[in-house]
């Protein structure tokens, strides 16, 4: 039985600056494509039998330049929808709105997403995935929110309870199975974890 493997994309100007960025299509920095990069001899000994990413350039520039060919770009991977806090750092939203988290107020306005669309979104994803993995791994290229959505919703629990979960820059999680349970088999690895020197 396969895994599904959770490939948050390298680092762009806004992850670096911690800016929320959802629809915005920023390209990697020079170290988001090192990072990328890195992530080729974490994955290459995966037998994928689809590789999946959000619409976003970033997500299939990391896929790229891990040596991944996309089978397909799902929008159900894409970010969650920030909207009027999409640019914006945490920082700058509680001056105006001291108790926001995205976990527990969505997006803001009517582009904003609440978890309930994006648990929604997740949730048909993981489910096109799960016939596949009889034939081997299946990759999410994708984003930090919704990947934490995703191993939420793996685990049966609730989009909000993505807020237990880091996820660092090109690092790799997977989903899996013990004794017949869901589980997760393996979380956040980047290249520098992986090789300390």
């Amino acid at each position: 039985m396969g895994e599904i493997v959770l490939i948050r994309h390298g680092e762009t100007t806004w992850s670096a600056t911690g800016q929320h960025t959802s629809i915005t299509d920023l390209e990697l920095t020079d170290t988001g494509v090192a990072q990328a990069k890195g992530l080729t001899p974490l994955l290459e000994h995966r037998n994928f039998a689809a590789v999946w990413a959000s619409p976003r350039k970033r997500a299939s520039q990391t896929a790229e330049l891990a040596g991944l060919a996309v089978t397909a770009v799902k929008d159900d991977l894409a970010e969650w929808a920030y909207g009027d806090y999409e640019g914006l750092t945490l920082d700058t939203i509680r001056e105006s709105d001291p108790d926001w988290t995205i976990w527990t107020g969505g997006g803001k306005g009517p582009d904003g997403e609440s978890a309930a669309q994006v648990e929604r979104r997740l949730d048909r994803v993981i489910e096109a995935a799960k016939p596949l993995l009889a034939q081997g791994d299946v990759a999410f290229i994708a984003h930090g929110h919704s990947l934490r959505v995703a191993a939420a919703r793996w685990l049966g629990r609730p989009a909000e309870d993505g807020r237990d979960f880091t996820i660092d820059t090109a690092s790799i999680a997977a989903l899996g199975h013990e004794h017949g349970r869901q589980a997760i088999a393996l979380w956040n690895l980047t290249a520098a974890v992986a090789n300390p020197s």
